[in-house]
Formats: structure tokens, sequence, C-alpha cells
């Protein structure tokens, strides 16, 4: 699906005021809670970045041991 920026630009917008109902391009969408919000934000970064050809950076923690105990 192709995602605007307008529509991501309304998204964060909305986030960040706390308003769970977004209006763009003659559009209004009314999201449960701010975390449904919130998921549609990063899945619409996650295609544009994908479809950029470009990757997300993902931190991770690395664990060592001895292996005597």
């Amino acid at each position: 699906m192709a995602w605007t920026p307008d529509e991501l630009d309304a998204l964060k917008r909305a986030y960040a005021s706390g308003t769970l109902r977004v209006s763009y391009d003659g559009k209004t969408v009314e999201y449960g809670s701010a975390d449904d919000l919130l998921k549609r934000i990063r899945t619409i970064e996650t295609e544009i970045t994908a479809s950029a050809g470009l990757s997300r950076k993902i931190a991770g923690y690395a664990g060592f041991g001895r292996g005597d105990r």
C-alpha cells in the first residue's frame, strides 16, 4: 500500500497531541488507543524505509559466558 507523507504527518501530529481521531486527504479515522496509533505510525515508517531501500537500525545486546559456570 502506498502511504502518503500527509498521512504520516497527520498521524504524528495526532499522537503528539494525544488525539485519537486523525483527518487527512478528506478521510477521518479514529484509533482505539494511542498504542494503535503508534503501531500505524511505525508500520508506515517501516514501509517507507523498506521501499526506499534503507534499513532500519536495530539495537541488540550480546551475551557472553565463560562456559564453566
